[in-house]
């Protein structure tokens, strides 16, 4: 009975696990190939600044602050007149300058204030579709919610691997090149660090 309901049971662990993988199989197959051919493929960043100046009233709701985010309504004074959206993560005071440093998968961001004069100058530099995925590859500042979705895909392509290499194991009587084919898959990439990896 129950060698009956263990490869039924493995081999829904392998389809489910494959299914969610898909999406993210794929992305981390292409990713893979364009991280190995970086220096190849040419970036075209494209840097929007904007400059503006605070309010009085702004000037002095900075002035009652010196570390911690932004102060509310001047994140929200960004957004409004500018559509730039601050995250409410701790920036860099001193008696002369604000800044904020605003990393992103794909490009960067930075917000500089002038606590004596106002004076803000907001700099958004995006390098495309290839970098913005090879950043999601890495993880490269991408926040906590990219980081437990590549913790859980990695734990369903163990799944898959290992409900995989059961089924090979279940079915290799009836083909005979499973092992000499599976042997192949650790031997080469073994043979190439071993041999070229120094």
């Amino acid at each position: 009975m129950i060698a009956r309901i263990i490869p039924g049971t493995v081999r829904q662990w392998h389809w489910i696990s494959s299914a969610v993988c898909l999406v993210g199989m794929l992305l981390f197959a292409f990713t893979g190939i364009t991280l190995n051919h970086a220096a190849d493929i040419e970036a075209s960043p494209q840097v929007q600044t904007t400059e503006a100046e605070l309010s009085e009233g702004l000037l002095a709701t900075l002035a009652q602050r010196d570390e911690g985010p932004l102060p509310l309504a001047v994140r929200r004074w960004l957004q409004a007149e500018y559509g730039i959206a601050t995250p409410a993560a701790d920036a860099e005071w001193d008696e002369m300058e604000v800044y904020l440093a605003m990393p992103k998968p794909g490009g960067d961001a930075w917000l500089s204030i002038d606590r004596e004069s106002g004076e803000l100058i907001y700099e958004n530099t995006t390098r495309g579709a290839i970098s913005f995925l090879n950043d999601l590859h890495k993880g490269r500042n991408t926040g906590t919610a990219w980081a437990w979705f590549i913790d859980v895909f990695s734990v369903l392509c163990i799944v898959f691997s290992l409900s995989g290499l059961w089924l090979l194991f279940r079915y290799s009587q009836q083909r005979p090149g499973t092992w000499p084919v599976v042997a192949l898959g650790v031997l080469i990439p073994l043979l190439i660090i071993i041999l070229t990896l120094h």
